[in-house]
């Protein structure tokens, strides 16, 4: 056993060839011994990021040697000897999109300190630093000579997956995510021991950007404003207008992406109703209000570069009444999410139906959701949001007692959990007596995230004092959320059991992802 290490990786340089040499010579026995100096002089000149050592003192312990492929070509069947030239040459493309392994070697004194693993999380380091697209590498499978009487190569393979069989690069490579893509036969004919066979592997750099204009790029730093705004007796549309400009300008001076206003924020237009005490009459009345809203604050979004999500308003179409919400673009492009479950007291009081559409929302900063308050405490429509790689749900609410908040608070938190995205609920505070069954109001605004290490350790970003007007400001990274859904603690949207259960969409109207803004 080594005593006393001091391990530490580095790029590996021309004068270690003699140290090289070395250990190829003792580990490739079987293949040939070391590759000749010119081919590793070469390699390094071409390509000297892709050329790693693990150093114990001044001792070279471990070796990594990768190249650049084009994807197309060498994620399809190939051979060792397409990488090579004639000249014992490694045929390195430096415009190629994709990280090809050739070789990883331990000093077998070494083995057990687990090196090759911090070998492949460099490789993995590079090809995201170099926006590549994958890291190929075609596998040796040396054990397979021990079964080649019992089994076929494939049946080889299914058993090393199923653990059943031990193979020391394949194990390897399954153990550290890649993905066993196929067979590649008479890959290195004179391998023995793997029969000449070897496995094709690929490991997916999950933030790879196809190349574009930088204008045209993914935004993946986001920053989403929220207004806990105060019911306050209003006196007329304009002014309640002049309010929401208000809070849209001071989102829009902190550089949001986003604005959310609460549920039924304009409210307190109802109490200008002749017959306010007609409950049915008033909100038919706030209705009539609701098409001047959407287009005002449409303008405003222009004018103000945010995207604003409306809160929600009374919609009437024909004799029917839904409860909607807008997505206000900054380019001057709207889209509409009506609520889908309607509580108790809206059915009963104010006779509104309920929607039968659900979307997902393209912006130029992320895909979104909407759910107004009472359809988040519904599984199954944010999971099948999250199917379609929704990145931020917005949950306008109104609740009046502390009780209804929370259940719109936890259900929104076990939301950003289960679909692993974030969720930012708004809603409203204070006091409204001149209006019928919004008389007080109760709330506290927040920003939940997943729960797993890349976020707070209560997984909430950001929240508000509650029953407190004022504006949330939380700034989310979209890229951890790719991270976490492909290599987080727990993977919850990959390790659902598709073969024993599904959330389908049954309505006339399919769920479906509305058009790029």
């Amino acid at each position: 056993m080594q005593e006393e290490l001091h391990i530490k990786i580095r790029n590996l340089e021309v004068s270690d060839y003699p140290q090289l040499k070395r250990l190829m010579d003792r580990i490739y026995t079987d293949l040939g011994g070391a590759w000749p100096r010119h081919t590793i002089e070469k390699l390094i000149q071409d390509f000297p990021d892709g050329q790693v050592c693990v150093i114990d003192h001044d001792d070279i312990v471990g070796v990594a040697l990768s190249l650049q492929v084009d994807y197309d070509r060498f994620s399809n069947p190939h051979t060792y000897d397409e990488l090579i030239s004639q000249r014992m040459t490694i045929l390195n493309n430096p415009h190629g999109d994709a990280l090809y392994g050739l070789d990883v070697l331990i000093d077998p004194d070494y083995r057990g300190y687990r090196l090759g693993r911090r070998l492949y999380e460099v490789r993995k380091e590079l090809c995201r630093q170099q926006n590549l697209r994958a890291i190929l590498a075609g596998g040796r499978i040396p054990n397979f000579h021990q079964y080649v009487d019992e089994m076929s190569a494939a049946d080889y393979l299914e058993a090393v997956k199923r653990r059943e069989i031990y193979d020391p690069i394949l194990t390897f490579q399954l153990s550290n995510d890649f993905q066993l893509k196929r067979l590649l036969k008479k890959y290195l004919p004179e391998d023995e021991k793997s029969q000449g066979y070897a496995t094709l592997l690929e490991w997916n750099n999950i933030f790879y950007e196809p190349p574009g204009r930088l204008i045209e790029s993914r935004k993946t730093q986001i920053r989403v404003g929220a207004v806990q705004w105060q019911m306050r007796q209003a006196r007329s549309v304009d002014e309640v207008l002049q309010q929401v400009e208000y809070f849209v300008d001071a989102l829009s001076d902190y550089k949001s992406d986003f604005a959310l206003f609460p549920e039924f924020f304009n409210a307190p237009l109802m109490g200008l109703c002749d017959n306010k005490s007609n409950q049915t009459e008033a909100i038919r009345f706030l209705a009539g209000f609701t098409e001047r809203f959407r287009q005002e604050m449409s303008n405003m979004a222009v004018s103000y570069n945010i995207n604003i999500i409306t809160g929600s308003m009374p919609l009437l179409l024909g004799d029917d009444l839904f409860n909607v919400s807008y997505l206000c673009r900054r380019d001057g492009t709207v889209d509409m999410q009506s609520k889908i479950h309607i509580t108790p007291h809206e059915r009963r009081d104010w006779v509104i139906q309920g929607g039968d559409t659900l979307q997902v929302f393209q912006t130029d900063a992320g895909r979104v959701g909407i759910l107004i308050c009472y359809d988040v405490e519904f599984p199954e429509l944010s999971r099948l949001l999250a199917e379609q790689d929704m990145d931020v749900l917005f949950v306008p609410f109104w609740t009046d007692t502390k009780n209804g908040y929370l259940r719109v608070r936890h259900c929104a938190q076990a939301r950003a959990i289960e679909d692993e995205c974030y969720v930012v609920i708004c809603g409203s505070c204070g006091n409204l007596p001149s209006v019928d069954n919004l008389d007080v109001q109760y709330a506290q605004s927040a920003v939940f995230s997943p729960s797993d290490f890349a976020f707070p350790h209560d997984a909430v970003m950001s929240e508000t004092t509650p029953n407190t007007e004022m504006l949330m400001f939380s700034d989310l990274d979209l890229d951890r959320l790719t991270q976490i859904r492909n290599e987080g603690s727990v993977t919850n949207l990959k390790d659902r059991r598709h073969d024993l259960y599904q959330v389908s969409w049954l309505g006339t109207s399919k769920p479906k992802e509305s058009p790029s803004s």
